[in-house]
């Protein structure tokens, strides 16, 4: 089992750049996969859920060349995908998983589709549901809620689907089933979630229309061409560094061409409302390009706040771990509520955070749907597990630099998932 041990630090410098967007390079690969003519993907994560959703296509025929972060993605059209030799592996990649359904769904042949032993575990119902109501045929465990999960061969028809959480894989899954639909497919969101996916449809000429709330595609959608995508940075993975710089003394990090879709900033604006000295610079961008910026971060004085805007938690979703550690340096108690979906990540990320920021000596109590934390509170290193959660582990490993003493954490093999280099980047604007 790989750990990690953090000693505490002085401060964080430095200019980081942080590895592409998750979202973005998944869908980067499954588009580029149907579309007609040579796809070029810049700065493409190179994560291990990324490159389970790049095996999945190249299992199904496409041919893609990897560089470094470069991806040369072969498409031959909307209805090229061939039949799988064996069973489609989605490692521990929820995104991959429940994004791809929908487009497996639409395929003229069957499928089946694994995860590991932590994606097993995941709830797969809320996709496989309104999928049914298409026409898919999904079997498997539990009633098709759990993986492996047997995908047949049906004629998808086009339904109005007005989600039940805001959810953007879900979103995603029924607006790709949408493409090989008959008739109007309809997504009503009851929040907005993040639009990589729509923006994606737009870069690739893919025609919907949004009107309030709800997003409709008409099916079956004509073939589209290739086109090249540069993904920017995370700013999921930028936010450890971002709180790191928050929360340590004498600090001051530069956070380099980090894309900043108004969908995914709500980390950003909590962090600010707390008081968060951060500084954003955007760039210019092409026609349809992801907005990105600059971020500077400096060290600054946190005070709690309460988080149970339903138009923030969508924003912010994946980035309440790192939000936990900030608000144990923050005077005061801050309040999360409405987070509930943070129980079927990768972990129930109410649960690990609480057990594993207590050991580290916070006040922090879970709830139904959040956290109640008490700060601003001195940690103690210790020896704590992720519990198989790649944010849980980056999110410790920020939370062990104000420390007192060193911090091992168990099970990290998981950061690999998203952020391949965190570590080294750490070491590397860690200033003892």
């Amino acid at each position: 089992m790989k750990k990690l041990v953090v000693q505490p630090v002085k401060s964080v410098k430095g200019a980081v750049t942080v590895p592409g967007d998750k979202s973005i390079s998944h869908r980067s690969v499954m588009l580029g996969s149907l579309a007609y003519g040579t796809t070029q993907v810049e700065n493409f994560l190179t994560s291990a859920d990324c490159i389970s959703t790049m095996n999945i296509f190249k299992a199904m025929g496409v041919h893609i060349k990897q560089k470094g972060t470069h991806l040369t993605i072969q498409g031959k059209g909307l209805n090229s995908l061939k039949p799988p030799a064996k069973t489609l592996d989605a490692g521990n990649s929820g995104t991959t998983s429940r994004i791809i359904l929908g487009l497996l769904s639409g395929q003229p042949f069957a499928t089946r589709l694994t995860g590991d032993k932590y994606l097993r575990r995941r709830p797969m119902k809320r996709v496989v549901g309104p999928l049914t109501q298409m026409g898919a045929r999904i079997s498997g465990p539990a009633d098709a809620s759990l993986l492996p999960l047997k995908i047949e061969t049906r004629k998808l028809k086009g339904i109005t689907y007005r989600l039940p959480v805001a959810s953007a894989q879900v979103k995603s899954s029924l607006l790709l089933a949408g493409l090989f639909a008959v008739g109007d497919t309809t997504v009503i969101e009851p929040t907005p979630t993040r639009d990589h996916t729509e923006r994606m449809f737009s870069a690739f000429g893919i025609p919907f229309k949004r009107k309030g709330d709800a997003i409709k595609i008409h099916g079956p959608i004509k073939p589209f061409k290739a086109r090249k995508i540069k993904v920017p940075g995370d700013i999921s993975s930028a936010a450890f560094f971002i709180v790191a710089g928050l929360i340590t003394p004498n600090s001051k990090i530069l956070l380099k061409n980090i894309g900043v879709n108004p969908t995914r900033t709500g980390i950003l604006d909590v962090l600010k409302k707390m008081g968060g000295k951060i500084t954003i610079y955007p760039k210019k961008t092409g026609k349809g390009e992801e907005p990105i910026a600059d971020i500077l971060v400096q060290s600054s004085r946190l005070k709690a706040i309460t988080v149970n805007d339903e138009n923030i938690i969508p924003r912010m979703i994946d980035e309440f771990p790192i939000f936990a550690v900030a608000a144990t340096q923050a005077e005061g108690t801050t309040v999360v509520k409405k987070a509930e979906d943070l129980k079927v990540k990768e972990s129930d990320r109410i649960l690990m955070m609480a057990v594993t920021l207590k050991k580290m000596g916070a006040h922090i109590q879970p709830t139904q749907d959040g956290w109640v934390i008490k700060g601003k509170t001195s940690l103690n290193g210790c020896m704590v597990s992720s519990g198989g959660d790649h944010r849980i582990a980056m999110s410790l490993a920020v939370a062990a630099l104000v420390a007192q003493g060193s911090t091992t954490i168990l099970d990290t093999e998981n950061i690999n998932t998203s952020f391949p280099n965190f570590e080294k980047l750490l070491k590397q604007v860690a200033k003892r």
